[in-house]
């Protein structure tokens, strides 16, 4: 059994770095054809796809947030990290990583992954 586990702070000051781990247990990161993924869910909207590193180490992310994003990975700690940077209130959201396979590449449909983690709240406040 895939389980994964977010950790990181819940509160961020404005124009600081968001940074989050999820940690993998019950596989590992590198196994062929899976996709790990970052995704989050702001007060009363939708999912938003944010980005994800292949089991290769190849990274993919959001058109509108690339410029802020950063996603890499500790093979030897089996975990993901995602770093978004520049933060404003409107990143204030549950954060979600999670595995998918490359249909799940830019995909907010969660019948594209098959294992969540349960979600952290990341509030951006001063």
């Amino acid at each position: 059994q895939v389980q994964l586990q977010e950790s990181g702070p819940g509160l961020v000051k404005p124009s600081q770095t968001l940074s989050l781990t999820c940690i993998v247990s019950g596989g590992s990161i590198t196994t062929s054809a899976y996709y790990w993924t970052w995704m989050r869910q702001p007060p009363g909207k939708g999912l938003e796809w944010m980005g994800a590193i292949g089991f290769a180490g190849s990274t993919y992310y959001s058109p509108s947030l690339k410029s802020r994003t950063s996603i890499s990975r500790d093979t030897s700690k089996n975990q993901f990290t995602l770093q978004l940077s520049s933060v404003t209130p409107e990143d204030t959201a549950v954060y979600y990583c999670a595995r998918g396979t490359s249909r799940s590449l830019y995909n907010m449909d969660r019948d594209a992954y098959d294992y969540w983690g349960q979600g952290t709240q990341v509030t951006v406040s001063s």
